[in-house]
Protein backbone atom coordinates (compact mmCIF):
# COMPACT_ATOMS: atom_id res chain seq x y z
CA UNK A 1 0.00 0.00 0.00
CA UNK A 2 1.26 3.37 -0.55
CA UNK A 3 0.32 6.99 0.32
CA UNK A 4 -1.65 7.75 -3.05
CA UNK A 5 -3.82 4.52 -2.24
CA UNK A 6 -5.02 5.32 0.93
CA UNK A 7 -6.11 8.50 -0.45
CA UNK A 8 -8.05 7.14 -3.11
CA UNK A 9 -9.46 4.77 -0.48
CA UNK A 10 -10.80 7.26 1.66
CA UNK A 11 -12.01 9.32 -1.89
CA UNK A 12 -13.75 6.23 -2.73
CA UNK A 13 -15.03 5.85 1.00
CA UNK A 14 -16.48 9.31 1.31
CA UNK A 15 -18.41 8.93 -1.87
CA UNK A 16 -19.57 5.63 -0.73
CA UNK A 17 -20.50 7.04 2.42
CA UNK A 18 -22.26 10.28 1.37
CA UNK A 19 -19.78 12.13 3.62
CA UNK A 20 -18.79 15.94 3.13
CA UNK A 21 -15.32 16.83 3.68
CA UNK A 22 -17.35 19.26 6.72
CA UNK A 23 -18.23 16.09 7.94
CA UNK A 24 -14.84 14.58 8.20
CA UNK A 25 -13.78 17.56 9.53
CA UNK A 26 -15.93 17.74 12.39
CA UNK A 27 -15.36 13.92 13.39
CA UNK A 28 -11.60 15.07 13.24
CA UNK A 29 -11.82 18.02 15.30
CA UNK A 30 -9.97 20.40 12.59
CA UNK A 31 -10.69 22.71 9.80
CA UNK A 32 -12.02 21.07 6.71
CA UNK A 33 -9.41 22.59 4.68
CA UNK A 34 -6.77 21.07 7.01
CA UNK A 35 -8.47 17.96 7.19
CA UNK A 36 -9.14 17.80 3.44
CA UNK A 37 -5.31 18.41 2.38
CA UNK A 38 -4.37 15.61 4.84
CA UNK A 39 -6.81 13.16 3.48
CA UNK A 40 -5.73 14.27 -0.18
CA UNK A 41 -2.17 13.18 1.08
CA UNK A 42 -0.49 16.72 1.88
CA UNK A 43 -0.35 16.84 5.94
CA UNK A 44 0.96 14.80 8.74
CA UNK A 45 -1.88 13.06 11.00
CA UNK A 46 -1.53 12.09 14.87
CA UNK A 47 -2.45 8.36 15.92
CA UNK A 48 -5.31 9.84 17.12
CA UNK A 49 -6.15 11.30 14.50
CA UNK A 50 -5.39 8.58 11.81
CA UNK A 51 -7.52 6.38 13.95
CA UNK A 52 -10.43 8.41 13.79
CA UNK A 53 -10.13 8.43 10.08
CA UNK A 54 -9.86 4.69 9.74
CA UNK A 55 -12.91 4.35 11.68
CA UNK A 56 -14.78 6.42 9.54
CA UNK A 57 -13.46 4.87 6.34
CA UNK A 58 -13.49 1.35 7.27
CA UNK A 59 -9.15 1.79 6.62
CA UNK A 60 -6.77 -0.93 7.69
CA UNK A 61 -4.35 -0.90 10.03
CA UNK A 62 -1.43 -0.27 7.53
CA UNK A 63 -3.69 2.79 6.20
CA UNK A 64 -3.85 4.29 9.14
CA UNK A 65 -0.27 4.30 9.70
CA UNK A 66 0.23 5.68 6.39
CA UNK A 67 -1.82 8.43 7.67
CA UNK A 68 1.00 9.31 10.37
CA UNK A 69 3.70 9.48 7.78
CA UNK A 70 5.11 13.04 6.76
CA UNK A 71 4.16 13.70 3.19
CA UNK A 72 5.98 14.16 -0.25
CA UNK A 73 3.79 17.78 -0.15
CA UNK A 74 3.07 19.12 -3.64
CA UNK A 75 0.31 17.51 -4.79
CA UNK A 76 0.25 18.50 -8.85
CA UNK A 77 0.73 15.37 -11.00
CA UNK A 78 2.62 18.27 -13.68
CA UNK A 79 4.32 21.30 -13.29
CA UNK A 80 1.83 22.86 -15.35
CA UNK A 81 -1.92 22.00 -14.30
CA UNK A 82 -4.16 20.94 -16.73
CA UNK A 83 -7.81 20.89 -14.26
CA UNK A 84 -9.29 24.07 -15.40
CA UNK A 85 -10.00 25.39 -11.33
CA UNK A 86 -6.58 24.20 -10.34
CA UNK A 87 -5.30 26.44 -13.40
CA UNK A 88 -7.02 29.36 -12.45
CA UNK A 89 -4.98 29.18 -9.09
CA UNK A 90 -1.76 29.03 -11.37
CA UNK A 91 -3.12 32.00 -13.85
CA UNK A 92 -3.98 34.01 -10.40
CA UNK A 93 0.05 33.62 -9.32
CA UNK A 94 1.16 34.33 -12.83
CA UNK A 95 -1.12 36.94 -13.18
CA UNK A 96 -0.74 38.49 -9.48
CA UNK A 97 2.68 36.94 -7.76
CA UNK A 98 4.80 39.69 -8.55
CA UNK A 99 1.78 42.15 -7.36
CA UNK A 100 1.58 40.23 -3.98
CA UNK A 101 5.34 39.86 -3.59
CA UNK A 102 6.20 43.64 -3.90
CA UNK A 103 2.76 44.35 -1.86
CA UNK A 104 4.57 41.89 0.99
CA UNK A 105 7.44 43.43 0.97
CA UNK A 106 6.71 46.77 0.83
CA UNK A 107 4.29 46.01 4.00
CA UNK A 108 6.53 43.81 5.88
CA UNK A 109 10.03 43.77 4.17
CA UNK A 110 12.08 41.20 2.87
CA UNK A 111 10.76 37.89 3.97
CA UNK A 112 8.10 35.27 3.12
CA UNK A 113 4.24 34.39 3.71
CA UNK A 114 4.90 30.86 5.76
CA UNK A 115 2.96 28.02 4.25
CA UNK A 116 3.57 26.13 7.39
CA UNK A 117 2.38 28.64 9.89
CA UNK A 118 -0.71 28.88 8.02
CA UNK A 119 -4.74 29.24 8.08
CA UNK A 120 -7.03 28.94 5.36
CA UNK A 121 -10.89 29.22 5.15
CA UNK A 122 -13.23 28.77 1.98
CA UNK A 123 -16.88 29.78 2.21
CA UNK A 124 -19.63 30.30 0.03
CA UNK A 125 -20.25 33.82 -0.71
CA UNK A 126 -23.98 34.76 -2.27
CA UNK A 127 -24.34 37.03 -5.07
CA UNK A 128 -27.48 37.94 -6.86
CA UNK A 129 -25.35 37.37 -10.02
CA UNK A 130 -23.62 34.07 -9.13
CA UNK A 131 -22.33 33.12 -5.75
CA UNK A 132 -18.69 33.81 -5.19
CA UNK A 133 -15.58 31.80 -4.02
CA UNK A 134 -14.25 33.54 -1.13
CA UNK A 135 -10.54 32.13 -0.15
CA UNK A 136 -9.12 33.67 2.94
CA UNK A 137 -5.25 32.90 3.53
CA UNK A 138 -3.26 33.77 6.55
CA UNK A 139 0.35 32.72 7.07
CA UNK A 140 3.13 33.96 9.09
CA UNK A 141 5.42 36.73 8.15
CA UNK A 142 9.17 34.87 8.34
CA UNK A 143 11.64 37.93 7.61
CA UNK A 144 15.22 36.86 6.02
CA UNK A 145 17.94 36.92 8.56
CA UNK A 146 21.47 38.34 8.25
CA UNK A 147 24.18 36.60 9.74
Amino acid sequence: MTRNDVTEAIIAAKIAKGLSWSDVAKAVGLSKEWVTAGCLGQMTFSAEQAGILGNLFDLPADAVQWLQVVPYKGSLPTSLPSDPLIYRFYELVSVYGTTFKELIHEEFGDGIMSAIDFTMNLTREPDPKGDRVHITMSGKFLPYKSY
